[in-house]
């Protein structure tokens, strides 16, 4: 995979537990029940589509500025000539990618906290639980991707995550 397909799937994958922490928080402390799938599904698509959108905008612009400064470089005549060319479609396909990998994997990140409480039955606070882990084992992989302190990076992320469901039930969005 890409070294930048590998950036949009790890930031969307811990976009959309993010999403999932603050958007669903205060319905998940004050229940006893597990999650319905609906439920779980409407936040992944929330947070998986705004994303989504997002990640296109910033990745799409960043390599149009990557683009335009190449030109500048070259001294190419007149301005935003590259983005005509096929240089400029590469682009905007290698954006519309990333996007819909960091999209996927919002939604999957969002997802997949959500549905270990509804698939197992369990009261719905688990579901904070598996999502706090998992950001605790992303940020332990980035740690190891870039060679950081593994127990820094897990330790931030999951930080980070008791922080926004402290906030999404401070919220009461759902």
């Amino acid at each position: 995979m890409k070294q930048n397909y590998l950036f949009a799937l790890v930031l969307g994958v811990t976009d959309g537990i993010f999403a999932a922490l603050t958007l669903a928080a205060g319905r998940v402390i004050n229940s006893s029940e597990p999650i319905e799938l609906s439920f779980a599904c409407r936040i992944a698509v929330a947070g998986s589509v705004s994303g989504l959108f997002v990640f296109f905008a910033a990745e799409y612009s960043r390599l149009r500025g990557e683009l335009s400064h190449a030109e500048r470089h070259l001294n190419l005549m007149p301005r935003g000539k590259l983005a005509t060319t096929h240089l400029g479609q590469a682009i905007l396909r290698d954006a519309l990618k990333a996007a819909l990998i960091s999209g996927g994997g919002s939604f999957c990140g969002a997802l997949f906290p959500l549905l270990v409480s509804g698939l197992l039955g369990e009261p719905s606070f688990v579901a904070i639980v598996a999502a706090i882990l998992t950001l605790g084992l992303l940020g332990a992989g980035v740690a190891r991707a870039i060679y950081g302190n593994p127990l820094r990076w897990a330790a931030a992320f999951m930080l980070i995550g008791m922080i926004l469901t402290m906030v999404g039930v401070e919220l009461r969005i759902t």
